[in-house]
């Protein structure tokens, strides 16, 4: 079981295994005890073994494991040796030591990844062998819709341990959206006893005549919230909540009404949104609504440790500050040219904001638009360019092109795809995604964090339509983020296929509803729904 996914540095087979029995130890050094208790649930539900506590290194020796820390590795570098001194797993930190159970857990075939034993008299091994491990890219995310379709607490849960065993590191939580607001602000309880529901839903493209006619809705205590980022601090994945401004925002003005433009339209009129697409209905660049969301945000970093907040900033309509008084007396008490120096300014206040308190802002590539805040970083979605122009002016980048990256888009050509969206984006396509573009020089690519895939819930109605669009294009995508791959036209897209064939039955113990490759079953199909599919390549990112 050699075909590890993503693709390590290196792999040097030996000829032997380390046979795990009933009295194997698990040791875990300084710092890694977090990642032994990991280890050891894991593998005692998956496999009946009591994989007792070592005292010491020794106790793992001939047929245990041990873990522990060699500081001359790097933060999330890892070696895993196996021979007959048994398995031994060392890391720069408890990043690199789980990134490296997680190898481990592959080596020990699909079944380490069960709930419950299938034969509690089957043998576990590992076959000797030396892997050389590390990172190519700090960032290696995945954002999760959950305003769209509301995914509950224990849905995400299930989504970070497939984050860990892909070795994705970032979680993206997208939060707020026209469509539902999922976070309980408790200053503001509105924002989730109206903003959390919508009457209705439009189901399958914007144009499509479907409605499915139930409430739906729902949101995260802040216990819940808690509750999640622990969980993913303790498979070494940073949480990075969003909390979308000034546009996707009529969630949070239908809840208080006050937010929206009052003097263009009624906002007591507007509900939580319903259907899809962008929306008008954008926030007031009043005083009263930063203060508002400072108080959103004041919450939010409460509950959420992590360096980096999104702010979203992107498909902000501008139709109705030209319409608004207030709009255009605030261009002109502030000297802006227009609208777009306007959203600059907003996205430029939470910027000096976030920044006061440590924190660091994270904003789609529309946020370059009338000028980039000060040390904010760019999500780059709309291609290459806003990555390009943001990485040339000195600012940090996560690569995100939609063209590669968005697994909302449709998986191949063919008429019974689900709900098809966009143009069609292969396994294949996905794995020959390159994350740093050609036109940076050197020193300009090194602000290029990482890259991160998204997966956008609008035509998503639960968690197996999620599991359709993500999986297994989510396993090439951790290739890319993770592994030391060559340019995109020489990568070996025929070896990772063959060691999908032996990443599927992985994906099967973990339930993961996948596209199979041989395209949807006959319950994975949405026939009659109407979808937006695009015909040839994607525009040039």
């Amino acid at each position: 079981m050699t075909e590890l996914i993503p693709q390590p540095g290196s792999v040097a087979a030996g000829s032997g295994e380390v046979r795990l029995t009933k009295r194997s130890k698990l040791y875990a050094g300084d710092a890694t005890e977090g990642v032994g208790n990991w280890l050891r649930t894991v593998l005692q539900q998956a496999t009946g073994l009591p994989l007792r506590e070592g005292r010491e290194l020794d106790d793992a020796c001939d047929d245990g494991i041990g873990l522990q820390l060699d500081p001359a590795l790097g933060p999330e570098e890892y070696r895993l040796v196996s021979d007959s001194n048994g398995v031994f797993i060392e890391g720069g930190s408890a990043a690199g030591v789980f990134w490296g159970a997680q190898t481990l857990r592959q080596l020990l075939g699909p079944d380490a990844y069960r709930k419950a034993p299938l034969d509690r008299d089957r043998t576990w091994s590992v076959p000797y062998l030396t892997v050389q491990d590390t990172p190519r890219f700090h960032w290696r995310g995945l954002m999760l819709d959950v305003a769209r379709h509301f995914m509950p607490k224990e849905g995400v849960l299930r989504y970070l341990d497939l984050m860990a065993a892909h070795k994705l590191n970032v979680f993206h939580f997208h939060l707020t959206d026209d469509q539902g607001w999922r976070v309980q602000i408790k200053r503001y309880p509105k924002l989730t006893e109206i903003g959390s529901w919508r009457a209705r839903t439009k189901f399958g493209h914007r144009a499509s005549p479907l409605w499915d006619d139930k409430p739906h809705g729902g949101y995260y205590t802040q216990d819940d919230i808690r509750e999640i980022v622990a969980y993913a601090a303790e498979r070494h994945i940073a949480v990075v909540p969003e909390i979308d401004v000034p546009g996707h925002s009529q969630a949070a003005v239908a809840a208080y009404p006050e937010l929206g433009n009052t003097d263009v339209i009624d906002t007591t009129s507007l509900s939580v949104w319903d259907t899809w697409g962008i929306n008008p209905n954008v926030l007031a660049p009043t005083d009263n609504t930063l203060r508002f969301y400072e108080g959103v945000f004041e919450e939010l970093l409460e509950l959420f440790p992590s360096e980096f907040i999104h702010v979203g900033g992107d498909e902000c309509l501008k139709d109705q500050w030209k319409q608004s008084p207030a709009a255009q007396a605030r261009i002109a008490e502030l000297g802006l040219a227009d609208e777009d120096e306007l959203q600059s300014w907003f996205i430029g206040h939470f910027d000096k904001w976030l920044s006061a308190r440590g924190r660091r802002l994270v904003g789609w590539d529309e946020i370059l638009e009338g000028g980039l805040a000060d040390g904010a970083v760019v999500s780059s979605w709309r291609g290459y360019e806003g990555g390009i122009t943001a990485a040339r002016a000195g600012h940090d980048v996560v690569m995100c092109p939609e063209q590669y990256v968005y697994l909302d888009w449709r998986q191949a050509p063919g008429e019974d795809e689900p709900v098809p969206i966009a143009h069609v984006r292969t396994l294949e396509d996905v794995y020959r995604f390159e994350p740093v573009p050609e036109q940076l020089s050197e020193a300009e690519a090194r602000h290029v964090l990482g890259t991160q895939a998204n997966v956008w819930t609008e035509v998503m109605e639960d968690h197996a339509r999620v599991d359709y669009q993500t999986f297994p294009r989510l396993a090439a995508f951790a290739e890319v983020a993770w592994s030391a791959l060559p340019a995109p036209a020489e990568r070996d897209f025929a070896d990772f296929e063959r060691r999908m064939a032996a990443h599927y039955p992985r994906l099967d113990a973990l339930g993961v509803a996948y596209r199979p490759p041989t395209g949807p079953l006959s319950w994975q199909r949405r026939p009659g729904v109407l979808g937006r599919p695009k015909d040839g390549p994607p525009p040039n990112a």
